[in-house]
């Protein structure tokens, strides 16, 4: 599956025909004969992470002028392909600290055992509701929700209300209107599976998907596909001739439109239904047999620190978790507030995920 609304982000951006900044860092910096050996009197600390990890050049120099190390970033495919590897590696890691195992993949990094506790500093900052580990052996570093995006257009010159809940979706008047991701092969497909989940318990979420089948719901493997070719509000989909005006994105999905809008529109001309998303959380941990572990420790503190989770939105198209980090005005204007997302604990997920996905392919995928 794909990793988080970051990708969506960046694909978007590039569907929208602009780059996004690669987080290299000081990776592309050559390292010194301690750096490269791994003795204690190393400077580089190596951050290993999923595809989609940025962060601004300024912002990541002055951590590294202000702590006196290098930042390396080893990116490593999508966050599942990433962790896998890591697990694979336990004891003998790639780096000092991994970045992007979310809640609905937390489990099974913590029951493998791979992270070495660590209490950042700035913690105390971090909204309390993200922290979903008290040993401290994950540290939450962004959040994020997974919606459905409608096309405002659309529902304006049919004078229908756009749906703003799960059970709004199964309506007449939404038939054939929706596009989701396969929750088998996607983060934004599982993360809607979840929702219902979340909503109608593990004895409804199977009738309220039979409901959404005979709705007229269309399934394709990917957010790219679901997003810049079948959904008719974005800019991709236009493009693509796309003709279903709801999609499952995300609620940062809006305000990207809005940022790479060439000319940039005035209002986003997409809405996102927020009475039908769940919440993402994404964490860093330090990894057990770190060879640079007092490096990672500094950067993890970095990660929740104020200079970082205000450049992550537009750098990442996620939401800080610190209380009083600051969202940019696009986010603010364009963005929708999310105030009750579904949530399904980490431990239930990793418990049920593969007999719920299969379940779903049954039921949805025929």
């Amino acid at each position: 599956m794909s990793t988080t609304k970051k990708i969506a982000g960046a694909a978007l951006a590039a569907a929208l025909g602009v780059s996004t900044l690669a987080a290299c860092g000081g990776g592309t910096k050559k390292d010194d004969g301690a750096a490269a050996s791994g003795s204690p009197k190393s400077k580089t600390v190596t951050l290993v992470s999923h595809d989609s990890f940025n962060v601004s050049e300024p912002v990541l120099k002055e951590f590294e002028q202000q702590s006196g190390y290098t930042v390396k970033v080893l990116k490593s495919g999508d966050a599942g392909a990433a962790l896998n590897q890591e697990i694979l590696t336990k004891g003998s890691p790639r780096g000092d600290v991994f970045f992007g195992v979310d809640n609905t993949l937390l489990s099974r990094a913590l029951d493998n055992g791979i992270f070495t506790p660590y209490e950042a500093k700035g913690l105390d900052a971090v909204k309390p509701e993200y922290v979903l580990d008290e040993q401290h052996r994950v540290t939450p570093v962004d959040s994020g929700d997974i919606c459905v995006n409608y096309d405002k257009a659309y529902f304006a010159d049919k004078k229908i209300a756009p749906p703003q809940t799960l059970d709004d979706l199964v309506k007449p008047e939404y038939k054939n209107l929706l596009v989701t991701e396969n929750a088998a092969t996607s983060s934004p497909g599982l993360g809607f599976l979840l929702a219902s989940v979340g909503k109608y318990g593990e004895d409804g979420w199977k009738d309220y998907w039979s409901k959404l089948k005979a709705n007229g719901v269309e399934v394709v493997d990917g957010w790219e596909q679901a997003y810049n070719e079948r959904f008719s509000g974005s800019a991709g989909g236009k493009k693509a001739k796309g003709d279903r005006p709801l999609v499952v994105s995300y609620a940062s999905s809006p305000p990207v439109e809005v940022l790479y809008g060439e000319p940039q529109p005035a209002e986003a001309p997409t809405g996102v239904a927020t009475g039908t998303c769940f919440r993402q959380v994404e964490f860093a941990g330090l990894l057990k047999g770190a060879k640079n572990e007092e490096g990672g420790k500094a950067l993890i503190d970095f990660l929740i620190g104020k200079k970082f989770q205000e450049d992550m939105p537009l750098q990442m198209f996620v939401n800080p978790v610190v209380k009083d980090a600051k969202l940019p005005e696009v986010f603010t204007k364009h963005g929708a507030v999310v105030e009750k997302p579904e949530n399904v604990a980490p431990e239930t997920i990793a418990k049920n995920r593969d007999q719920w996905v299969k379940a779903w392919s049954s039921i949805v995928v025929k």
